[in-house]
């Protein structure tokens, strides 16, 4: 029990450092054509996460494995059970790639512009999913234990506190709309909202001039925005679906830390907001991880069904290889993080950027896909 109570305080810092890293991308995404006036903002902007975008997403994949290898019940149930929305982000977040890699590829403003939409829709979906889907951990999924050979479900009263079931497995048997509450639907707002207001944060201390002065009014508006409907989620959430009282810090924290993000930026502090409101989002995923132990999956149907981390958890052998494995290489994973963003901290200047600059003009695409009449001269 101590083991996998450990593995999910190392899952819940995971899940924490991706969506406070990966949050201010999908904010920037989201951002990209509403504050990018010109072509030499949207490329600075873009400029901006250029150095960090994939490098966040090793977060999540660091996350989903270890969820994987240290909770296999529970990987199974949640990546079955939210399978749509998991399946949009996923296709999302490659799409993403390929607008970020290709825009530059043709010197085109229509095929800049059509990856620039694809950029701005891509960035959207995934901040909502993952607000609707952390929402559900909170509220419960309609969660029932079933016979894997008949497909039968267990009665309630059969099912133990501590262990599973042999020859049966804890599923999803509600729809995927059953999936959107009004509880979870304002959880995906929460996060839309945080992520926006992380963006225009990010930009604020990335960029320069007219592009770093409309970012940081943006942070102030999505702020006050993002903090509030936070605060009130977040009270649904431990008054109605929390029964730990841990949970409280996390989320005074949260409170705590988005509402000085706001006063930091009243103030003309940029870097100090985006650390606090980094440090906010961070304490949101606390929260929503206190708040649903010692569950890891909750049944809505029945608490009895609710998957408990003593259910979940793998072998102690496996948690032990695990945790050896974790403390000698995430060092070097933190050290390397910290030290891309110390060398790439400088500043963007929409300015010096050459909006006619790199790519090749569209009538050569054309020419090179027909490489043997270039022989034949």
């Amino acid at each position: 029990m101590t083991l996998a109570v450990l593995w999910f305080v190392i899952i819940t810092i995971l899940w924490a450092g991706y969506l406070s890293l990966e949050g201010f991308d999908f904010g920037v995404g989201m951002l990209l054509k509403t504050l990018g006036r010109d072509e030499q903002e949207r490329r600075a902007t873009i400029m901006a996460i250029g150095p960090h975008w994939d490098g966040n997403e090793v977060w999540l994949v660091t996350a989903g494995a270890t969820i994987f290898a240290a909770f296999p019940e529970w990987y199974g149930t949640l990546f079955s059970g939210a399978y749509i929305p998991l399946l949009l982000i996923l296709l999302c977040l490659i799409v993403r790639v390929c607008a970020i890699e290709w825009r530059p590829k043709i010197n085109s403003q229509s095929w800049r512009d059509r990856w620039d939409w694809v950029h701005t829709v891509a960035a959207w979906v995934p901040s909502v999913l993952w607000g609707v889907v952390f929402a559900n951990l909170v509220q419960g999924m309609h969660v029932e234990v079933v016979e894997t050979a008949s497909g039968a479900i267990v009665p309630a009263n059969e099912v133990p506190a501590d262990s599973l079931i042999n020859g049966a497995a804890h599923q999803v048997t509600g729809s995927f709309w059953s999936m959107l509450t009004p509880f979870t639907l304002l959880g995906g707002a929460v996060t839309c909202l945080l992520f926006l207001s992380h963006g225009a944060s990010f930009l604020r201390i990335k960029t320069t001039g007219e592009l770093s002065r409309r970012a940081e009014a943006a942070s102030q508006r999505l702020g006050v925005a993002s903090t509030a409907v936070t605060v009130v989620w977040a009270l649904w959430a431990q008054l109605v679906y929390s029964a730990s009282t841990l949970s409280w810090v996390p989320l005074a924290l949260a409170a705590l830390g988005l509402t000085t993000s706001l006063a930091a930026s009243r103030v003309g502090r940029g870097a100090q907001a985006f650390a606090l409101h980094f440090a906010g989002i961070a304490f949101v995923v606390i929260f929503i991880f206190t708040a649903m132990a010692p569950d890891v999956m909750r049944s809505s149907a029945d608490p009895a069904y609710s998957l408990t981390l003593t259910q979940a958890a793998s072998a102690d052998t496996t948690l032990m290889i695990m945790l050896a494995a974790i403390v000698v290489f995430m060092p070097g994973v933190l050290a390397y993080t910290i030290w891309s963003y110390k060398v790439f901290s400088g500043r963007i200047s929409p300015s010096q950027v050459n909006p006619d600059e790199g790519g090749l003009h569209p009538t050569l695409i054309r020419d090179s896909a027909q490489p043997e009449a270039h022989i034949g001269h």
